[in-house]
């Protein structure tokens, strides 16, 4: 259920703890629904580990998903892949119908209470500084953990949608909500004093693979090589977020077929049985197909491609934008991602398409008219907020400074922390794990 996930990044300030001072332990929940999450609170904590080294420890807690969670909130997590691979209408429905105060109430009263056990021994057992929520799911048990076992400690919520947020990002309690501008604003329930929480319109966080922006042509050629690409080749890259959804796979044999010379990056996250099928595909397309699933170099697939398309997911859009690859936008979760690619299309950097009949045209346009290309590339590096990470870092930053260390914490009973640390390693290795 939790594991340390402390920053490896290089040093950038001269600020360091006093000498013997034990660093101040952050608490982060988030849940494996998706990639975003995850990636989220490692850019979080690569950030912090930049702008203060060896100040504070960040903590990963999965409360709902995570060992010694709930059986049926495992189960209710688990579904999240194959509905939105299977049968995204549905999700659809289901994340419209609770986008409610009425909705969330009764859902947090209900399910949502299953996290609140998990949170809470993972709070009495750290002894946080700080709670961060980064899934809006987890904002009620950050409250309830806060509340129980480290009053006066603060909590912040860190939106991971883009465009809109859905009412269950927003819970009262939470001393700040930072994220993406547009989904960021609104007023939210209010906090214990009666006051709102603090607004960051931060934008979403990027790992440290993103910060440096895009690359040259010449940077690019000599990127390619080293990935054994080739450096003349119009380049597609396909992506569906953690799932490898979005039709990846009709995408690819579709761009095989009908575009001659050009190249395909297919990225299948956690789907196995695409990549095994896609395989297949690549082991008869005479080189011009690249299969990998989750990765450690997103960031190097997109800088090296020309364009990248597929579903409008935020974490995509924020971390092409961060390399000023043009977007070709081809479908969407119902409700989460709605707004995501008009957002990209009024910024100029790239076009919702509709499935593979739109996509086509597109890429073939795109790679016999550069000049569009290269002006859809600078618009998506426009669009880009590499430092939402660090901004963010700062927030934590003060809000944790801003109390003493370990104050009003309520102490761990040995059962709480038997279950607190329970499958401790395997998150451990997993808080570094490859991304899509």
């Amino acid at each position: 259920m939790i594991g340390v996930m402390t920053a490896t990044d290089h040093v950038m300030s001269t600020a360091r703890p006093a000498r013997g001072e034990t660093p101040a332990t952050l608490l982060f929940l988030i849940a494996d629904t998706g990639g975003g999450h995850r990636n989220a609170a490692l850019a979080v904590s690569q950030a912090l580990g930049r702008a203060y080294p060896g100040q504070f420890a960040p903590v990963l807690c999965d409360p709902l998903a995570g060992p010694g969670s709930a059986r049926l909130a495992r189960l209710v997590t688990s579904l999240y892949g194959p509905l939105t691979r299977l049968a995204p209408w549905l999700w659809g429905a289901a994340y419209h119908a609770s986008d409610s105060r009425a909705a969330m109430w009764l859902l947090r009263r209900t399910l949502l209470r299953l996290a609140n056990r998990p949170a809470v021994a993972a709070v009495r057992a750290t002894r946080p500084a700080a709670i961060v929520s980064f899934h809006a799911l987890a904002g009620a048990a950050a409250v309830r953990a806060r509340d129980r076992a480290a009053p006066g400690a603060p909590v912040v919520t860190v939106v991971t949608d883009l465009a809109r947020a859905h009412t269950a990002w927003r819970y009262p309690g939470v001393d700040a909500i930072a994220g993406p501008p547009a989904a960021a604003r609104g007023r939210g329930p209010g906090r214990r004093s009666g006051s709102g929480p603090h607004l960051v319109a931060a934008g979403l966080p990027v790992t440290r693979d993103f910060w440096e922006g895009p690359l040259e042509l010449g940077e690019r050629a000599t990127l390619r090589r080293s990935l054994a690409l080739d450096t003349d080749q119009f380049l597609v890259l396909l992506t569906g977020g953690g799932e490898g959804s979005g039709g990846i796979g009709r995408q690819v044999a579709a761009i095989l077929r009908r575009c001659p010379g050009v190249g395909v990056i297919a990225v299948c996250g956690r789907n196995r049985r695409l990549r095994r099928r896609l395989d297949r595909l690549a082991a008869r397309a005479g080189g011009r197909l690249t299969v990998t699933g989750f990765t450690p170099n997103m960031a190097d697939w997109l800088r090296c491609c020309d364009v990248v398309a597929g579903k409008a997911g935020p974490g995509t859009i924020a971390e092409a934008s961060c390399c000023g690859t043009p977007m070709l936008l081809t479908s969407h979760l119902p409700g989460q991602e709605s707004g995501n690619a008009e957002l990209v299309a009024g910024a100029g950097a790239g076009r919702q398409v509709r499935g593979v009949r739109g996509l086509l045209p597109e890429v073939e346009r795109l790679r016999d008219d550069r000049r569009e290309a290269g002006s859809r590339r600078a618009a998506a590096a426009r669009l880009a907020r590499p430092g939402a990470a660090h901004e963010i870092a700062h927030l934590i930053a003060s809000l944790a400074h801003a109390r003493p260390r370990a104050e009003n914490v309520v102490p761990a009973t040995r059962s709480e922390h038997s279950h607190a640390f329970a499958g401790l390693a395997g998150v451990v290795r997993g808080a570094e794990a490859g991304r899509c």
